[in-house]
């Protein structure tokens, strides 16, 4: 009876145990599960049954209370970096963030476009690799020069041309330190200050001197409707007389002519402050490409082509830029001072994908551009019956599209190349 009393009592006493063992550590099991479920980053983990008024529920419950805290803290996060990337994707100026040994971290679609860089390519890539070697270089509030600041040695497609002020600031991520870099686009702003100047220009210009032409024009026609025939059969004594009246007539001829000639001359440059906001679309390219090279009837078009493409742009106002570029290199073709014994002029068309940018180039044989200093002056021009209206109004087209044109002549071979950048359109 002692023995059965015995292991009676150590069943009752290893149940007890068992119990008393299981009732501490299912609470700390359940507590273990909730931190590495937090060391998880996974904060939907709670601990359930705790109660105030012992040890484990009073940790059970300040867990519960970190839990929350770290999910309304991720949360807060999260939100704050998706405005953080909205803002980023909106901003119009280039951003971009190296770390210390000049890796790029980070870069906005406005520096895609600036650069003709690829997200998925340029992350990771060294300053070296993608030609931004002098960039991050730079010190703060200096001006980067576009091409003349950017490497050439395994650099990718050239940006807009222009100046770039560049805001350099310092932080640490994980203790390591990266640098940010926005950069603010001086050229546009100096490009559209120079545009409304050359407007508040032409519309004075145009006004007074409308204000003398159409009186001119009325009175020289006027005196020249009341001049009275001459009979020249009359006699030798009306011979003088008929002579000075034909000098007359032929002197408010030339005048009315003459006023003709400036008002279609004042007429053109209105144009250029007269240029309505394009309204942008999906293009396909190259339908619209095919029928701008028909217009040119002196020389055939080479249309060397490139890959489907849909561009945002204004149709009409595209075509135009296309005409007056293609008329430009055209006339540069077939200049005299370009003719050789050998030689053929022509005009090439194509087109490449660069980034988010459709690149356009113009190519012709021609003599090349002897002044690059003027080319988008309004007034300017190196042609005996030019205007110098076509290239300022292709260019005000290229910049209300988002895009650029930049001309230089091809190397090692005669003639000049037009580059033309537009957006690509997302649909």
């Amino acid at each position: 009876m002692t023995i059965i009393a015995g292991i009676a009592a150590s069943a009752v006493c290893a149940v007890m145990l068992s119990v008393f063992f299981e009732q501490i550590t299912r609470p700390l099991q359940t507590l273990s599960n909730v931190v590495a479920a937090l060391r998880e980053d996974d904060f939907t983990f709670r601990a359930r049954g705790a109660r105030r008024g012992d040890s484990l529920g009073d940790l059970a419950l300040e867990i519960n209370a970190l839990a929350s805290t770290l999910q309304h803290q991720r949360s807060t996060a999260v939100d704050a970096l998706t405005l953080v990337e909205l803002v980023m994707t909106s901003m119009q100026s280039p951003v971009l963030a190296f770390d210390a040994a000049s890796v790029l971290l980070l870069l906005n679609p406005a520096a895609e476009r600036a650069f003709s860089l690829q997200r998925v390519r340029a992350i990771g890539c060294t300053a070296d690799e993608l030609g931004l070697s002098s960039l991050v270089r730079i010190s703060d509030q200096q001006l980067y020069g576009g091409d003349s600041g950017r490497d050439t040695m395994n650099s990718a497609e050239s940006p807009d041309s222009g100046r770039w002020s560049v805001y350099r600031t310092s932080f640490r991520l994980h203790g390591v330190p990266h640098t940010l870099f926005v950069l603010a686009d001086v050229g546009a702003a100096l490009r559209e200050e120079e545009r409304l100047a050359w407007q508040r220009l032409i519309r004075v210009l145009s006004h007074e001197i409308n204000n003398s032409l159409t009186p001119i024009k009325s009175i020289a026609g006027s005196l020249r409707s009341r001049m009275p025939s001459t009979d020249l059969e009359e006699g030798s004594r009306y011979a003088e007389h008929a002579s000075r009246q034909r000098e007359f007539e032929r002197g408010l001829a030339v005048i009315e002519d003459r006023a003709d000639s400036l008002n279609r001359f004042l007429q053109a440059y209105q144009k250029l402050s007269r240029l309505p906001a394009p309204n942008l679309q999906p293009t396909e390219l190259m339908p619209l490409i095919s029928r701008v090279i028909q217009l040119e009837t002196r020389l055939p078009v080479q249309l060397e082509g490139g890959p489907d493409v849909l561009v945002q742009a204004d149709p009409d106002q595209l075509q135009q830029l296309l005409i007056n570029l293609i008329r430009n290199a055209a006339d540069a073709a077939l200049a005299p001072e370009a003719e050789g014994t050998d030689r053929t002029p022509w005009v090439a068309i194509k087109w490449t994908i660069a980034a988010t940018q459709a690149v356009l180039r113009i190519d012709d044989n021609g003599p090349g551009l002897l002044n690059t200093a003027n080319l988008f002056v309004p007034f300017y021009t190196t042609k005996p019956g030019g205007t110098g209206v076509g290239l300022v109004l292709a260019q005000q087209i290229a910049t209300a599209h988002r895009g650029s044109i930049t001309l230089r002549n091809r190397e090692s071979l005669t003639g000049c190349s037009a580059e033309i950048r537009l957006p690509v359109s997302d649909r």
